[in-house]
């Protein structure tokens, strides 16, 4: 009857919050966004200097001197959130238009949290040349792509090809800030275990954006047992069906063909798949305080309760943020970017996301803020099991992350600045 009940009320709670966020999307101004200018237009000589004959001047200057844009434009401090809307949070495949209020919420983000101005371009086509070539089009107004729910593979492509082609950083969110946050997250969780990073073994599940970058970045940061599964089972050297040359590189000489037997005696779980494909039996045959991060949302590949039926040793993560430890992507992407265009990088590279990661592990150890505790309603929050990343509230987030992204930006040549 319990269950029954809470199953009940979380569907009224499902229809309140609808019917608020409507209501919030649609009062006042329609969205989440517009655009302020940023100098005063009081009088006849201010309108002459911010559009012609004045305008010219800058104009000009540029046109002698391409870099002389970050001087007299809003470039070096705008981000364009670029999407097709195939992959859009967990409703999928629902287009250009519907992406539109995801994307202007990401643009709040960044200006909340970093601020960095950005503004949501949704294109009408999941055509990979045609994303390709329109983003490269308007780039010029630019000092930074972010890539938004691009569906895999196509999104590997287009990363790759924009990072190549432009001079501007390129980031597709949903797989490297995801990457980013659990690196973070492991890095503080191995420290809690006392286990080390090249030697343990790792299982995978989920083999898209999110999946394949995870694994990237736990391989670069020293990583060296890892098994990725996918809907067809673990990626086996050898394997031919539903595969992909972004899949072959994680293939494995392996004997086990199930997610259940990749499980057993695995120090580490990362899912960025479906919902309950965990069970208590796979968590059982983990390796002693096993680490499992569950970010299906919004239902975890096993909920925490689950797990810590199976056993109480666990160290647990989700994408959810009714529970401690969310893998929220709020913590990097703003804050990356703020790194990246003070310091006007032409890229954002490994070391830069290795930076990020190692800089938000080494915030959850400092004293959390009374205004922190204050907004969770929380008399004490300190590092450990339940708190290995920090809060996306914690304003000295931009000053830790953004600093150790110029710092990283710069040692590794990519800064021109």
């Amino acid at each position: 009857m319990r269950i029954m009940k809470k199953k009940k009320n979380s569907k009224d709670a499902q229809k309140i919050m609808n019917k608020q966020a409507l209501s919030y999307h649609s009062q006042g101004k329609p969205g989440k966004i517009e655009i302020n200018p940023t100098k005063p237009i009081k009088n006849q000589n201010d309108l002459s200097l911010a559009y012609t004959p004045g305008v010219a001047a800058p104009c000009k200057e540029i046109a002698k001197k391409e870099n002389k844009i970050f001087d007299y434009t809003a470039k070096g401090n705008m981000v364009a959130v670029v999407t097709d809307g195939s992959a859009v949070l967990g409703l999928g495949n629902i287009g250009a238009k519907a992406a539109l209020p995801v994307m202007e919420g990401k643009a709040v983000l960044f200006k909340k949290f970093a601020d960095v101005d950005a503004f949501p371009i949704c294109l009408d086509s999941q055509k990979t040349e045609e994303i390709i070539k329109t983003t490269k089009l308007i780039s010029p107004g630019f000092g930074g792509i972010n890539l938004e729910d691009i569906s895999a593979p196509r999104c590997f492509e287009v990363e790759k090809r924009l990072k190549k082609e432009l001079d501007i950083p390129v980031f597709h969110d949903d797989q490297d800030g995801t990457a980013i946050i659990t690196l973070a997250g492991l890095y503080n969780c191995l420290e809690l275990i006392g286990k080390k990073i090249d030697k343990i073994k790792i299982v995978f599940n989920g083999a898209g954006a999110a999946g394949i970058a995870c694994a990237k970045i736990c391989r670069t940061a020293g990583a060296k047992n890892l098994i990725m599964c996918d809907s067809s089972g673990t990626i086996y050297k050898g394997r031919k069906e539903n595969m992909n040359p972004y899949k072959k590189r994680y293939a494995t000489e392996t004997q086990d063909r199930t997610l259940a037997e990749a499980m057993q005696n695995a120090d580490v779980f990362i899912g960025v798949s479906v919902g309950k494909c965990v069970t208590q039996k796979m968590v059982k045959s983990m390796a002693s305080n096993p680490v499992i991060f569950a970010m299906s949302n919004p239902i975890p590949e096993i909920l925490p309760e689950d797990a810590f039926k199976a056993r109480d040793d666990v160290v647990m993560a989700t994408g959810r943020s009714d529970y401690p430890n969310q893998v929220n992507n709020v913590l990097g992407f703003p804050f990356i970017f703020r790194g990246a265009l003070d310091v006007k990088a032409t890229e954002i590279n490994e070391e830069m996301k290795l930076a990020a990661s190692k800089a938000l592990a080494a915030l959850t150890k400092e004293p959390v803020p009374d205004y922190v505790l204050k907004a969770y309603n929380l008399k004490k929050l300190e590092f450990g099991r339940e708190y290995i990343l920090p809060k996306p509230i914690d304003k000295r987030l931009k000053k830790w992350v953004s600093g150790a992204v110029a710092e990283a930006a710069i040692k590794s040549g990519v800064a021109r600045k």
